[in-house]
């Protein structure tokens, strides 16, 4: 048997050991699974997936609701000449 990760990583052979201890674990706190001594993915609850991927309005209303909304900024583009790149 092997042991139960403290800091909530797992190789992948401890996970595919331990599935169902790596999901419910996953249900309180992300876990990590490493491949080669390198995090590779990680186990989180559907509930905070979809917390985390849920949309937080439009577009439209993330830009009327930005802070530089009515800020007078320079946005004149510059006219310069193309640079000469040999090809």
């Amino acid at each position: 048997m092997l042991p139960v990760p403290k800091d909530a990583n797992w190789t992948v052979a401890g996970a595919k050991a331990r599935l169902s201890e790596v999901i419910e674990l996953a249900q309180a706190s992300p876990q990590t699974i490493t491949r080669n001594g390198k995090p590779s993915v990680v186990v989180v609850s559907a509930e905070e997936w979809q917390r985390k991927t849920a949309r937080r309005g439009s577009l439209a209303e993330f830009l009327l609701d930005s802070p530089l909304r009515g800020a007078d900024l320079d946005l004149e583009r510059q006219r310069d000449e193309p640079r000469d790149l040999p090809l």
